[in-house]
């Protein structure tokens, strides 16, 4: 995972603000049950980047800055 500039961390916190709707596009773990389309809502950012995400299934895994990916959803 790379190191995330001041820049970078206000822009992300911009895009996804708490209550943002989000879809999982990819995510780099062999031993997630997440997989790509499922749907939650963002709950908070850190100050690494990671996106704090509440999954519709339950999974409150975050999403590493520089890594992982998703997508803003329109519901």
């Amino acid at each position: 995972m790379r190191e995330i500039s001041e820049r970078e961390l206000k822009r992300l916190k911009e895009t996804y603000p708490t209550g943002t709707r989000v879809e999982l596009v990819h995510m780099d773990d062999p031993y997630t049950k997440l997989t790509p389309g499922l749907k939650g809502t963002v709950k908070v950012i850190d100050d690494m980047g990671t996106i704090f995400v509440a999954w519709d299934n339950g999974s409150g895994l975050g999403v590493a800055y520089g890594v992982d990916s998703i997508r803003k959803i329109n519901e």
